[in-house]
């Protein structure tokens, strides 16, 4: 099941009375960002950055002592709570009817797999990254062939939040031909999972989703 960004604002307006206050900032942030998401179809980084955006709005915590954590940290304890929360099973039905297949791709891509560039910058051996590289394949084909649900979406958000750094950060260029297969798998990826996270945030309000970042202040 897939979900528009006019179909998930009709029902937040059903609905949105019911929310906490956070959830509400959350949720309409991420709309907002999804919005411009669905009008960039042929701008493939555009439209990676902008899911990516609407994805941060529904996910990150305002942390006092965000040093103590890590963000993958954040990202994955979030991730768990929302396939707790799936009593539809919607991302399992993504992963197994719908991306199975680009998810292996995003696997076997070294270009998405963090100790590649760190091989590259210095930092490792070459037999250490390749070591890693055929490790971290095993343990997600396993988690494939399990049909584990929650090890397959960690690997494959590890994977988008390696390509996520590469665009943010500015490693690499508007278009660019290089990169074009994994910009491709990732902004389909993230094209159907955001509307689903936003749907199970918007179906579980008592959940706890934890306060926003830089929450509006009226002047």
């Amino acid at each position: 099941m897939s979900f528009s960004y006019q179909e998930l604002k009709d029902r937040q307006r059903e609905i949105r009375d019911s929310f906490p206050e956070s959830l509400s900032l959350r949720t309409h942030r991420a709309l907002s960002w999804l919005c411009r998401a669905e009008k960039d179809d042929e701008d493939l980084d555009a439209r990676f950055l902008f899911l990516w955006v609407a994805f941060n709005a529904a996910y990150a915590n305002e942390i006092p002592n965000r040093a103590d954590f890590s963000e993958r940290r954040l990202l994955f304890g979030f991730l768990n709570r929302l396939i707790d929360s799936d009593r539809e099973q919607l991302l399992y039905k993504m992963i197994w009817d719908e991306f199975s297949e680009s998810i292996r791709l995003l696997i076997d891509n070294k270009y998405v797999f963090q100790p590649f560039w760190d091989y590259q910058n210095g930092r490792i051996t070459e037999d250490e990254w390749q070591r890693e590289f055929e490790h971290n394949k095993g343990t997600a084909n396993t988690a494939l062939g399990r049909m584990d649900t929650k090890r397959v979406i960690a690997v494959m958000f590890d994977r988008l939040y390696v390509l996520r750094n590469q665009l943010v950060h500015g490693g690499s260029t508007w278009n660019s031909a290089v990169n074009r297969s994994q910009i491709g798998d990732g902004a389909k990826i993230l094209g159907l999972v955001v509307p689903i996270i936003i749907h199970l945030m918007m179906e579980n309000p008592n959940q706890l989703w934890g306060d926003p970042c830089y929450p509006v202040i009226v002047v």
